[in-house]
């Protein structure tokens, strides 16, 4: 089989391991990947979210099945213009994507259908959002209705910080038209956790809970990023909440797009709030997420692109889906300065006995060395039999890496393992 896997940072290239497993997979094509995968597929330098060319390219390599892996293209159509063509794809058409691509839609959703989320205001206008927040509990959450790289949603603790927010949404445009509506949210309290789905629109398969530690600086301080690294299973995610988010959450949301004509098909993520009230949808996202991808695939015991192609085929139900019951822990290697101004260009060695542990996000080759392309230029994980391993072995993956101006948080996992204790 000829795969094609559209994206190209360290969940695609989890993604892309994981395939690779299946024997009948012969050949992987990631549309436009990074030098840092270039080992385990082909990489072609076609932008994701350049639809026309990744069609073209598919039709003219004859693919058997595409893989559609970001936000942008999926909210784009691009599932939609592959199976015009006649190919068969994992990820959700553009009508069903939305449920990510504008948070209007998804709050709205979830506030028709009953389905348990924070309360909130939605806004068009500068001046009668500013007037709104002259009055609104604070902290709140201010979030661009669009999709803004994971960066679109910030905890005002304070009202100038809340002003602050909007006006550089709507006014100054910091995430284009993302921000032409804003969503003014009350600020919920609560361990969070991540929860990504299989899902063919009628069976739901909850992958391993995962908990991603999203601020750029230790102890969840500085600013939100993509992503700093991820811990699996989350401690705080048992099996009664996890019965109690099947019920109220995972299959309303479902069959709530089903009732609005967006059937979902692929992975559905997450993002849950366990709240002294139950448990809370803070937000979807459309697809893997990144980089929980890299902490809940590897624990993946069943074959990944057969279970994809049930959600493509509507056959999840009859199909096998088995994690195994360890660890695993991914830290993050980020430029300094990320997610604001950082540099690139800087020569990556990782060691070869890494090879299956790394994750490469942000890299380009240069002849025969790879350099660093990105703020986040790489995730190292660790599979073990307890959390505390996973994470000792994933910072000693860390220290084996080595680039100049490399940065990482110290502590990813360390509220999961104090929260191992206050769950028992």
């Amino acid at each position: 089989m000829k795969i094609l896997v559209v994206g190209g940072g360290g969940r695609e290239h989890a993604i892309i391991k994981k395939i690779k497993e299946n024997p009948e997979v012969k050949e992987i094509f990631a549309l436009p990947g990074n030098g840092g995968m270039s080992g385990d597929a082909t990489c072609v330098n076609i932008d994701a979210k350049d639809i026309d060319g990744i069609v073209k390219f598919a039709t003219e390599q004859k693919i058997d099945y595409a893989i559609v892996a970001p936000d942008d293209p999926l909210v784009l159509g691009c599932v939609d213009a592959l199976e015009n063509a006649g190919i068969d794809c994992f990820g959700p058409k553009a009508n069903a994507a939305i449920i990510e691509g504008s948070k209007v839609f998804s709050k709205n959703l979830m506030k028709k259908y009953g389905i348990p989320t924070a309360s909130y205001e939605v806004f068009d206008n500068l001046d009668e959002a500013l007037k709104y927040l002259e009055t609104a509990p604070i902290p709140t959450v201010i979030k661009a209705d669009g999709l803004a790289l994971g960066k679109g949603v910030i905890i005002a603790t304070t009202r100038e910080e809340a002003n602050r927010a909007v006006v550089e949404m709507m006014q100054n445009k910091k995430f284009g038209s993302s921000g032409d509506n804003v969503v003014v949210e009350e600020f919920l309290t609560g361990p969070e956790v991540s929860v990504l789905a299989f899902t063919d629109g009628k069976t739901v398969v909850p992958m391993i809970s995962s908990m991603d530690h999203k601020r750029a600086g230790d102890n969840d301080t500085g600013l939100n990023t993509g992503g700093m690294g991820t811990v699996a299973p989350n401690p705080y995610y048992t099996k009664d909440i996890a019965k109690e988010c099947m019920e109220t959450i995972f299959l309303p949301t479902i069959n709530a797009m089903n009732s609005e004509g967006r059937t979902f098909k692929g992975c559905l993520y997450f993002g849950l709030m366990l709240t002294e009230k139950g448990p809370k949808v803070i937000e979807y996202n459309c697809r893997f997420g990144d980089p929980e991808t890299q902490v809940v695939l590897p624990l993946l015991e069943s074959d990944l692109l057969t279970v994809m192609k049930a959600t493509t085929f509507g056959t999840l139900e009859k199909t096998d889906v088995k994690f195994s019951d360890k660890s695993a822990c991914c830290v993050i290697m980020a430029s300094k300065g990320y997610p604001e101004a950082y540099e690139k260009g800087y020569e990556m060695n990782i060691p070869e006995t890494l090879s299956d542990k790394v994750f490469v996000a942000g890299a380009k080759l240069d002849g025969d060395r790879l350099l660093t392309n990105g703020g986040r230029v790489l995730g190292a994980t660790a599979v073990e039999d307890t959390l505390d391993k996973a994470i000792k072995t994933a910072y000693s993956y860390v220290d084996k890496i080595h680039f100049d101006n490399a940065y990482f948080r110290k502590d990813i996992g360390a509220k999961a393992l104090k929260a191992l204790t206050e769950v028992k």
